[in-house]
């Protein structure tokens, strides 16, 4: 019996001055936590894609709780609502963001870019990329395997079978960045959408020379600085034999899409172009001007013959 209660009265000790412990070990290692955190993390979105920039949401909340400002900070998600209402809980000015879109970078179509080799192992475009660089000759184009798709959270983009490219539904996309960043060759990029959701860009990576990529795909960029050069607004660069188009300097005059000779160019949502005017009816033969009167020549006098004197 005494076993039994010096047992029962050392585990209760323990207990206690682990319990001691404990609250002098939370109150002095306790971390505050600014209740708006929690406040702000309960309006976004929760997707926790990172395309904020930050590990989830909760992260996202606690950067704009700290940094006392909302410059530079966008949940690619939740969009301006959202901001606003973030703006609301911590007394800020939501500046106005312009939204983006997920842009694929690449037209190396089954047309334009048939295969060299078939593979039939793991479909994945790191594997591919790191191995044996995909079944086509472009080494910079879409491999096709569809990391993209799986990585996007929101079902905004989804394989061409007939292309053998991705394609984005402009509809869903969020631009978080989750498919930019599966991307193991960088082709695709979170650009603005642009006025009235429409844009112009390089519909092209590959770095090599216009020979070079012209071989293996029909629609590469050859760098060859025609819409360089075109370019009233010097919103085009080229480097390493690939232009590039500056979305914050282009303002969509489409003069560059009209010079490029392999089609290289894209304007995205633009109405058709008006087609050329036929070439005018023969102008008809201008009636021949009157012509001044032709000064007459004098008339030559006829001569005078006199007549005989009488004798």
């Amino acid at each position: 019996m005494d076993l039994i209660l010096i047992a029962v009265v050392s585990l209760g000790a323990i207990g206690l001055i682990a319990a001691i412990i404990l609250y002098v070990a939370s109150k002095k290692f306790a971390v505050y936590e600014d209740p708006r955190i929690a406040q702000v993390a309960e309006v976004l979105p929760q997707a926790n894609c990172g395309g904020c920039g930050y590990p989830g949401c909760s992260g996202f909340a606690a950067a704009c709780v700290k940094a006392g400002s909302l410059e530079g900070k966008l949940c690619p998600v939740g969009g301006q609502p959202t901001m606003e209402k973030v703006a609301g809980i911590l007394g800020l000015e939501a500046a106005a963001s312009e939204p983006k879109v997920a842009v694929v970078r690449c037209n190396g179509t089954c047309a334009n870019r048939p295969r060299v080799t078939q593979y039939d192992g793991v479909r994945s475009c790191v594997i591919a990329n790191s191995t044996y660089g995909g079944e086509t000759g472009c080494t910079f184009g879409c491999l096709g395997c569809g990391d993209c798709v799986a990585a996007c959270k929101f079902d905004a983009i989804r394989m061409n079978p007939e292309t053998g490219l991705p394609e984005v539904d402009e509809e869903k996309c969020t631009a978080c960045g989750a498919c930019s960043k599966a991307c193991p060759r960088a082709i695709i990029e979170i650009r603005p959408k642009g006025k009235n959701n429409r844009r112009v860009y390089v519909q092209c990576v590959n770095k090599d020379k216009g020979v070079i990529a012209r071989k293996a795909c029909a629609a590469a960029c050859i760098g060859c600085g025609k819409c360089v050069k075109t370019c009233p607004f010097e919103a085009i660069t080229l480097a390493a034999n690939l232009a590039y188009i500056d979305p914050a300097k282009c303002k969509s005059c489409r003069k560059c899409e009209m010079e490029c000779p392999q089609n290289a160019i894209i304007a995205k949502n633009f109405p058709p172009r008006k087609p050329k005017p036929e070439g005018e009816a023969a102008a008809k033969p201008a009636a021949p001007k009157p012509s001044a009167p032709k000064a007459e020549a004098p008339k030559a006098e006829a001569p005078k013959t006199e007549a005989p004197k009488a004798e």
